[in-house]
């Protein structure tokens, strides 16, 4: 239907500069419209269980894009999205990302603002590599009950799969050095632990 917007769902992840990333059939009808038509706005919600308007939310409004990952940025994808594996082994799946040209955020009733592209583009990165690296140092720190799975580390917090339940840990504020940031992560661990 040209001129509608499609929405659906599926899963993503960040890459390095904080933009979603999609794992995609090259048959499904969202892709199809997307090769007719990048713009593309994708909500993400928090879905803690309190009321929709009081949650935290944003809406990302942008150009969806082909990519070809490296094979670090696939690793990232597969650490949210382990079930991927699959899809990338049967063919016909591609890797997708939104470049954010503007975004409504949220924060719950009366508390929101529009973060412009520029000021997404200006935010602090942590290159794949050195995530990596991070990632390999740091899975040894946590040492509590019940099994933990780190997913990705960024400069502004980590996420963390526990018992099942994925959360986001955030810093207080941006860690700029990889040596901060694996400090304030094995930190977080051994709390958790």
């Amino acid at each position: 239907m040209p001129g509608y917007p499609f929405a659906t769902a599926l899963p993503f992840a960040l890459d390095e500069q904080h933009c979603p990333l999609f794992l995609i059939s090259d048959l499904a009808e969202h892709t199809k419209n997307l090769i007719t038509d990048s713009r593309a706005s994708l909500l993400i919600h928090s879905h803690d269980g309190q009321h929709v308007l009081t949650t935290e939310r944003i809406s990302i409004v942008g150009d969806v894009t082909p990519i070809q990952l490296s094979a670090d940025g696939i690793a990232r994808y597969l650490r949210y999205h382990p079930d991927a594996k699959e899809y990338l082994a049967l063919g016909g799946f591609s890797f997708y990302r939104l470049l954010p040209q503007r975004a409504r955020y949220v924060a719950g009733f009366g508390n929101m603002g529009w973060i412009e592209n520029e000021e997404w583009s200006t935010v602090e990165v942590l290159p794949l590599a050195e995530e990596r690296n991070l990632l390999q140092g740091i899975t040894d720190t946590y040492s509590g009950p019940g099994p933990l799975r780190m997913l990705g580390i960024d400069c502004y917090g980590f996420d963390v799969e526990k018992n099942g339940k994925r959360t986001r840990q955030r810093f207080s504020a941006p860690a700029g050095a990889v040596e901060q940031i694996g400090e304030v992560v094995r930190r977080f661990l051994v709390a958790m632990a």
